[in-house]
């Protein structure tokens, strides 16, 4: 029995070692090689992972040549409206999917669940329509717009106020407390997990969205760290060092934000999943 047990943990870790060198590996990669002086070859045979001579200088001339933290100052003002208009929107409408009657709730949450599988490539050009209609076209508010409140930010919030016991509410209603106040004292401090994987998805959403703005952006200036970096690819398309330091330069802030939520991150997971 003892046998069989340590070979099925032995059987797990080469598993989850295997799914971690599949997931984390790339990156990894991506760091070695933008550590890589241009004196060492990243094409020896075999690879060599560890850099030889450790430099910055790849960073250093991404950013003289292409004006990546400016692309990352419009990616991070895209990011945090998007974070903020998610958190509130997401926030309220599934606190009334969850908690409140009224006619017509249960079309309205079919509709957010529609909305989650409706890809983005068929109505892109309704929405371009939309923005050029609005004249927002070539903004910053154009990018935000689409992804303000995420269906299934709402759904996620829905399921997380839908878990709550009723009792807590219902003192809340005795002592004299209107709707608004229930959802901002009572309901909202006790999902604060799942406002962390909100807020999560939707930087990351944001950050890394490539097709919309590529679309609905036309001045340089405006233009997000996703959509800079590919111009970057094309720029140094003979030199991997330097696509490598702008890639790494694109996926920091997510690995930091992350790792300043995880802990509120894998709380979230949980919330909704069983009705308390």
């Amino acid at each position: 029995m003892n046998r069989t047990t340590s070979w099925e943990k032995a059987v797990r870790y080469v598993l989850l070692l295997a799914v971690l060198a599949l997931t984390v590996g790339p990156f990894l990669w991506q760091l070695s090689t933008s550590l890589k002086s241009t004196t060492e070859d990243i094409y020896t045979s075999p690879p060599r992972f560890l850099p030889a001579h450790p430099t910055g200088r790849n960073y250093a001339e991404v950013a003289d040549i292409v004006p990546v933290w400016d692309y990352a100052l419009n990616s991070l003002k895209v990011a945090a409206a998007n974070v903020l208009t998610n958190l509130a929107g997401a926030s309220m409408a599934g606190y009334a999917l969850a908690r409140l009657r009224f006619r017509g709730r249960r079309a309205a949450g079919l509709a957010f669940v529609a909305a989650v599988l409706v890809p983005l490539e068929s109505v892109v050009i309704a929405q371009f329509t939309m923005m050029r209609d609005l004249e927002l076209n070539n903004t910053l508010v154009a990018v935000v717009l689409p992804g303000a409140v995420g269906a299934l930010n709402v759904l996620l919030m829905r399921n997380a106020f839908a878990a709550l016991p009723y009792e807590t509410e219902e003192a809340a209603v005795i002592d004299g407390a209107n709707v608004w106040q229930r959802f901002v004292r009572v309901a909202l401090p006790s999902v604060k997990g799942t406002l962390a994987v909100v807020a999560i998805f939707s930087f990351m959403g944001a950050w890394d969205d490539f097709l919309w703005p590529l679309i609905v952006l036309s001045d340089p200036d405006r233009f997000t760290l996703t959509v800079g970096l590919n111009y970057l690819h094309g720029t140094f398309q003979q030199d991997p060092r330097l696509v490598a330091a702008g890639t790494v330069i694109a996926v920091a802030p997510l690995v930091v934000m992350f790792v300043c939520l995880q802990r509120y991150f894998f709380r979230g997971v949980g919330e909704g999943a069983v009705k308390g």
